[in-house]
Parts: C-alpha cells; structure tokens; sequence
C-alpha cells in the first residue's frame, strides 16, 4: 500500500459538507473584500449583493458577473485593489504583452495562506524536508520563481534559487548540489536532457528524482517521455497569476491530475459559449473564485483554459476535486480553413512517436487564399544517418497520425536535434504568420 504524505490530513480530507461550508464562510469574507473595489461594487450591488449577508448558499455565486481578463487591465492600476497601499506587501503581474499587464496585489496574510498551499502541493508529491529543490523557473513579477520558493522553505526543502536560463549552470548546479527536486517548464526540462552529454554529465552522476512542471500545456505523453528519459517523476500543477499562480491544482503521489485545493478557490466549468455551468465530467473552460486572498479579491475568472472536473474521488484519499491537464485553450485554438485545431491535439500525436525527440514548432501562414499547417519535429540523429527512404516513411507516418486527430492535412518538416528554437521560459510552439485582417 502506498504511504500517502499529508501537509494538512483534516483539510484535505474533509467531508464535502464540510469543505462547502468553509468556501461558503470565505466566499461572504471575500464579497466583504470586493465590495470594496471600484471593479466590483457596481457589479455586485446590480444584482442585488450589497453585504456578505446577501450571499446566502453556494448557489449566488452563480448571480455574479464573470471576471475576465480585459476586466483587470480596465481597472489598471488600483481598480481591483480592496486595501490601502499601506497594506500591501507584493505586487506581482502578468508580462502586459496588450501593453497593460494584469496586477495582483498580495497583504500578508494573502502571500501566508498562497505559501501555505504550496506547501501542502509540494508534500502531496511525496516531496520532504530532506529533498534538495533547484528552482528553475523565472523570479520576479512573474509569480512562478517566489511561489513555489517559499512553498519549498516553509516544508523545509534545501532551496537553490538559481531562477530561468543558463542551461550549462542549471545542469552544473544539479551535479554539484546533487539535486533532488526542481520546478520547471517541461519543454525546458527536455531541453536540458538533450544537453546533458554535451557537459560530460550522465544521469547516474545526478539524483534528481522529481519535477514540478507546469506554467505550458502539455500532453501525457510528453510527460511519459520526460519521465523516461529523465528517469523521475515529474508532477503536473496549476496556476495563473490572476489567482496567486502555481499551487490552484497540483497533483498527489498518485499522478491522476490535479487536486484543486477547494478550501481556498471555488471551480466551475462551464460551456464557454453559454456560460452554464456543466457537471462533472464535462469538458468546459475553467472558472476559477479565489477566496482566500484580500488585497485583490477575484470573482468567478474566466482563465480560458479547457478542462474537467472527475466525478470520481482519488486513492490518495483526498476528498478535494481532481481538475484534468489543461486540454487547450478557448483563445489559441488555431482555425485553419474553418477547421479549428488545437496545439495540444499535435502535441499529443506527436509526442507518441518514438522517432520523434524534444522539441516541436507548429508553422501557420497562407498559400494564396488558403492557410497552410506545417508542423517542425526534431528527431533523433541517428535516423539522419539511415535511408532516405525511411525518413519518408516517417514524415508520411506523422502526417497520417495528425490527419487522424484534426482531420486535415499537414505538411511535416524534419530537422536535426538543436536546429529549433529553444525557449528557457514558456516554449512558444506556434508561430502564425498569417497576414492579420
């Protein structure tokens, strides 16, 4: 029987009634909060939520407006903001790349209780206080690098914080420190696995045993596949700046998706088009209420991300709901003509395909009037030595599998390991050159 490791066994077990109950009490506390907002006083009062008291079940939460992220920028900078200046101890922010960033405010108690559950995320893996942890992930605004740091402390890890980049160091840094854990993106994980030989380093010579990956979608077989060469466990998680970031969702020892840590946010999926919210098992867009945070009380967000909620419990025990991979997106779907296609369906083909190596790009522009799909893989050196002929039947072997997920056509290009961009932070796999209208 497996040994299932708990940060905090009564919460995370608790009975449903009873995890109703304490969202129910934070959600009044955090309408408390929010009235105090110029972004949700109107909003709130329009429909009839003037007091915490005003919310009398679960059920008014569905009365309340989505938040989106244009909703954030528009009240840019101090809109959402529930607590003087005085109060605040952090801000951190999305990159802007509209050119107004999305800011999240954090007192001191809202940064105590997001540490807190990273905390109970990282002891959920099975990770402990002897572990020595190499966070590889980028510091500063973005929430990511601070998050999972003080997460990593308050359980007692060893904490290198060498941050993003550097690939040669990172790898120097795990021999030398014999590390155990890190958090990364895992297409940089990859990509420090194809760099290894090239530092004289074997992974007998390290003791990394598990990763934390997150901050990019990914498929299950490319964890498989990092898994295998890396020869860990490599955890899937959740997050997104505008409700803390990573520490949402993460998953247990059993590695059967992700625990949404439903004493501090409120998940529902919905029908992205309509707006209902959809039972269990039911593939929607993730909304997500964070009611464990003052300075910047959310409400019902729109992350755009697709997912599902299983209806069935976990054999870790824990009675908190398991939210699926990230299955895409509602704005990066790609529609190539009129078809629409998601990354992740590519991905997942792809990366099934044991010629296929690391790292992918997937090509969109136009060929007159019509869009042309083109999919780059990198594959292992050896088969560049083989016949000609068997790299063709390669290609044709990928082109079929995705014709058969997406239902059209792509063009397929081979490349030699190393010859695709490598990105340290969040891979960019799509690069869409079609003239914008």
């Amino acid at each position: 029987m497996m040994d299932i490791p708990f940060w905090s066994r009564e919460i995370e077990t608790a009975e449903r009634s009873r995890i109703e109950q304490i969202q129910l009490e934070r959600l009044r506390d955090t309408i408390g909060w929010a009235l105090k907002t110029n972004l949700y006083r109107r909003r709130l009062t329009q429909v009839g939520i003037g007091s915490p008291d005003d919310v009398k079940s679960l059920a008014d939460l569905r009365r309340i407006p989505f938040t989106t992220k244009d909703d954030l920028r528009v009240s840019f900078p101090k809109g959402h903001l529930a607590v003087g200046m005085t109060d605040v101890i952090r801000v951190h922010s999305s990159s802007g790349t509209t050119g107004i960033p999305t800011v999240i405010y954090y007192a001191r108690q809202d940064l105590d209780n997001w540490t807190d559950l990273l905390a109970r995320s990282i002891v959920a893996t099975g990770a402990t206080s002897s572990d020595i942890f190499q966070n590889m992930m980028t510091y500063g605004l973005f929430t990511g690098g601070l998050g999972l740091h003080y997460g990593a402390e308050r359980v007692g890890l060893t904490v290198i914080p060498i941050g993003g980049g550097n690939t040669k160091r990172q790898i120097q840094v795990m021999k030398d420190f014999q590390t155990t854990v890190v958090h990364v993106t895992p297409s940089y994980l990859l990509h420090i696995h194809s760099k290894l030989g090239e530092e004289g380093i074997e992974l007998k010579d390290l003791a990394l045993r598990k990763a934390f990956i997150g901050a990019e979608p990914h498929s299950e077989n490319t964890r498989r596949k990092l898994q295998d060469l890396m020869r860990i466990d490599a955890y899937n998680s959740y997050g997104l700046s505008e409700l803390n970031g990573p520490g949402v969702a993460f998953e247990c020892v059993c590695k059967k998706d992700m625990h949404v840590w439903e004493d501090a946010f409120i998940v529902e999926i919905i029908d992205p088009q309509t707006g209902e919210v959809l039972p269990d098992g039911q593939e929607g867009e993730v909304v997500l209420t964070n009611v464990v945070r003052r300075a910047t009380p959310i409400l019902r967000y729109r992350t755009r991300d697709l997912a599902f909620l299983h209806p069935q419990g976990c054999d870790c025990g824990r009675t908190h709901r398991r939210l699926s991979r990230i299955l895409g997106r509602t704005d990066d779907m790609l529609i190539i003509n009129g078809v629409n296609v998601f990354p992740s369906q590519i991905e997942e083909k792809i990366m099934k395909i044991p010629e296929v190596a690391t790292n992918y790009q997937i090509h969109v522009d136009k060929k007159g009037a019509l869009d042309r799909l083109t999919v780059k893989v990198e594959i292992y050196p050896k088969l560049f030595l083989g016949e000609v002929s068997k790299l063709e039947a390669l290609k044709h072997r990928i082109v079929e599998e995705l014709k058969a997920s997406i239902t059209i056509s792509p063009g397929v290009e081979l490349h030699e390991p190393g010859s695709l961009p490598v990105y340290e932070g969040k891979a960019k796999r799509v690069v869409d050159e079609r003239p914008k209208d």
